[in-house]
């Protein structure tokens, strides 16, 4: 427990105080025990499948079920089975497992009192669906409120930001739409078809579900496998450590400042990160060399490009990221390599990433130079718009870092200033 704030820990008792408080008195008469059980024992199982697919919340239909079935306090009944016995990968398990079974247990009775009062058992009761959507509305979005108002007690203090208040619009869409489907559930439970027509319901939510699991899951693949690419660049070239890390953020500020979508936000980010992967096939010796290189050591580092394009070219979910791999030392004029492409000629993505790799190379230390402060290296893109760099690029960057600063991580291996080198290139972005 030590790993839980004290003020947390009591947040936890005072909610699991009020669950037990909603629980009482259980409603002995005219109860459907059956129907109790039945859902606690479908929302436990359902919560290990949702823990074995790593996803969570999945069965919030199964619960607002209950909330419109079912009077309040046995609904709070419905999630305390399956909070209590589903696994906990983190601890102290004992204190988490008390927080999710009250948590769960108070939204549940809140949503199940708004749904009573509006009439929506009524109107459940008698397969009056139309007029059940505003009681059932109003039902998730208390059920929302309350876990969100809950959540806000423990991230609030560990969050002084205020980054939790995002949470209630974000989880309201997919909560709107678990209610949808628990009063799916409610109307059929209630019809001639009975429980069995109820839990039909599920599958085509299941088979979604699933789906979604399975996209994270090649998702968390897909980062793994950058991941492994970019650890393996940092080995070979010490001095750029952290480096892709850092213009795969700005490549990500100017992509969303160019309003672009949050899938191509993503791709281009993949492409910042990956965009020095081709140093793997650059001899340690050229990359790691103190000073100046030959004309000849250079020609070999400006391979690099069509290394790495060579090695991201069969991964699929790269996109255009793959063009940014290789044209990113492309220049405006015509001046870039490998091929010497101008203006239009050069992907958009590998424009972006230009822009940011050369903001980056400026304002971190390397072997042949110090680092110069952001306002200088924004300066001196500003200078090299419309040659080297586009200008709608360095507009997008010069703005997102006006708004939101340059806060990049810092590797240990960045923080001693190497002794000052002879630069390559007085031109921005002419590293290796």
């Amino acid at each position: 427990m030590e790993a839980i704030p004290t003020r947390a820990r009591v947040h936890v008792v005072c909610v699991a105080l009020a669950a037990l408080f909603c629980l009482y008195p259980l409603p002995i008469g005219g109860t459907p025990w059956w129907a109790v059980a039945l859902l606690a024992a479908l929302y436990a199982g359902g919560e290990r499948i949702a823990a074995k697919w790593r996803f969570a919340g999945t069965f919030y239909p199964v619960l607002l079920a209950g909330a419109f079935l079912l009077p309040p306090s046995a609904a709070a009944l419905v999630p305390v089975p399956g909070a209590l016995l589903s696994p906990v990968g983190q601890r102290p398990r004992r204190l988490r497992r008390l927080w999710r079974t009250a948590q769960s247990a108070v939204a549940v009775w809140a949503a199940a009192r708004v749904h009573e009062a509006l009439g929506g058992r009524d109107a459940v009761l008698a397969s009056d669906f139309p007029y059940a959507l505003a009681p059932a509305g109003a039902s998730a979005l208390t059920f929302c409120l309350a876990l969100t108002v809950l959540d806000g007690g423990i991230l609030a203090p560990a969050e002084p930001g205020g980054a939790w208040r995002g949470l209630f619009l974000r989880s309201l869409a997919p909560i709107a739409v678990h209610g949808l489907a628990g009063l799916m559930m409610a109307v059929l439970w209630r019809s001639p078809y009975g429980p069995v027509a109820a839990l039909l319901v599920l599958l085509p939510m299941c088979v979604s579900w699933w789906g979604f699991a399975q996209y994270h899951r090649e998702r968390a693949a897909h980062q793994a496998t950058i991941r492994a690419l970019v650890q393996a660049v940092d080995i070979k070239d010490g001095y750029t450590r952290g480096h892709s890390e850092r213009v795969g953020q700005a490549t990500m500020m100017i992509a969303r400042e160019l309003g672009m979508a949050d899938e191509r936000v993503e791709v281009l980010r993949f492409a910042g990160i990956l965009h020095d992967v081709g140093k793997l096939g650059v001899p340690t010796r050229l990359l790691r060399k103190d000073g100046p290189l030959t004309p000849e050591e250079r020609r070999v580092i400006e391979l690099h490009p069509e290394y790495g394009h060579e090695m991201v070219r069969g991964i699929s979910f790269l996109g255009e990221a793959r063009a940014a791999v290789l044209h990113h030392h492309e220049r405006l004029d015509g001046s870039g390599y490998p091929y010497g492409l101008t203006g239009g000629q050069i992907p958009e993505s590998a424009r972006v990433v230009a822009v940011a790799d050369a903001f980056d190379a400026m304002t971190s230390n390397r072997s042949y130079s110090r680092a110069r402060p952001v306002p200088v290296a924004l300066r001196e893109l500003e200078r090299c718009a419309g040659s080297h760099f586009d200008p709608r690029m360095v507009t997008a960057l010069v703005r997102a870092v006006d708004q939101q600063g340059w806060h990049p991580a810092v590797t240990a291996d960045e923080t001693s200033v190497p002794p000052p080198r002879p630069p390559v290139s007085s031109a921005p972005g002419a590293h290796r």
